[in-house]
């Protein structure tokens, strides 16, 4: 039974934690030097373009003021480069893992301790995602780049590990994707849409017809002269430009003007091969003033965001 002056200095310790705000000066704590807003920030295809094999984290844990590495507060992307006839070890303490293999081919050896072992063929345009519980080996038969997402940040901050897998690995070949999202574009009509673009969906999860159930892709193409309307969500955006021509560019903004456009907004240039941050609740907006159409594939949290019901997508 603990004694007297024990059970006071245990009353102290936890009381000595308790603190109170004036609601009006802290009830949006997202500012500088407490919660870190989010970025903007962009990354060329130079990081990965030459050298050995390595895992290129997009880290920005340092301007969030988060354990790392980290892009946004609860997604880390990485581009990974993989010589011919070397393997990379992709694991984390992630739900989630997304791979979009921009150049080579190889495959992916994924050994789940609870059996269910998987092992996935990749080519350029490729994607795939694996569950928790497994400990991926990316091995490439050619020279490689690939683009890689995961939700660890999201787990280290909730102090969890996953405790069993919510999906079964899943492959979305390039042929298929590129083939569908073409017969979209020359739908009748379909030049007049905001967007034109595939939603990545798995089987395995209905309800929010997203990826994983956690992480939301979108394969999609921006064609060329064309202007998309503005549109927000509450949701961070790491777009990866798959293929481009100079003169794509994406505007960004907190607000809009009264003809529906973007006020003061800040303009990211399009890089093939690079990849940059929408910040959640920033109005943006695609622009292709090239020749050729423009490829891009956002991933988002916004699996998450759905199940919790507050996505919040609205356009211009």
């Amino acid at each position: 039974m603990t004694q007297a002056p024990e059970r006071q200095r245990q009353y102290e310790q936890f009381a000595g934690k308790a603190l109170l705000f004036d609601y009006r000066q802290a009830a949006n704590p997202v500012r500088s030097g407490l919660t870190e807003p989010i970025p903007y920030r962009c990354w060329g295809p130079e990081l990965h373009s030459q050298g050995p094999t390595a895992v290129l984290p997009l880290d920005l844990s340092a301007e969030l003021g988060v354990r790392g590495p980290a892009t946004s507060p609860g997604l880390a992307a990485h581009f990974i480069r993989i010589a011919a006839g070397e393997g990379v070890r992709a694991a984390a303490n992630a739900t989630s893992s997304l791979f979009f293999v921009l150049s080579g081919s190889g495959v992916c050896c994924s050994l789940h301790t609870g059996g269910n072992d998987a092992e996935i063929l990749w080519q350029q345009g490729d994607l795939f995602v694996l569950p928790a519980g497994g400990t991926p080996l990316l091995e490439a038969h050619t020279n490689s780049v690939l683009y890689w997402v995961h939700d660890a940040p999201l787990l280290d901050y909730l102090g969890v590990a996953p405790s069993a897998p919510r999906f079964q690995p899943t492959h979305y070949n390039a042929a298929w994707l590129q083939a569908e999202l073409l017969a979209l574009a020359n739908q009748p009509g379909s030049s007049n849409s905001n967007r034109i673009s595939l939603l990545l969906a798995n089987r395995d999860l209905p309800s929010t017809r997203t990826v994983t159930h956690v992480l939301w892709a979108m394969f999609g193409i921006v064609p060329a002269g064309s202007t998309q309307a503005p549109h927000r969500h509450q949701s961070v955006a790491l777009d990866l430009i798959i293929t481009c021509q100079p003169g794509v560019y994406t505007l960004v903004g907190t607000e809009l003007n009264s003809e529906g456009g973007i006020r003061n907004p800040k303009r990211i240039d399009w890089q093939s091969g690079g990849a940059f941050i929408t910040p959640p609740g920033h109005w943006h907006s695609h622009v292709n003033e090239s020749r050729e159409p423009a490829w891009l594939l956002p991933i988002q949290d916004a699996g998450l965001q759905t199940y919790l019901r507050s996505l919040d997508i609205r356009f211009a």
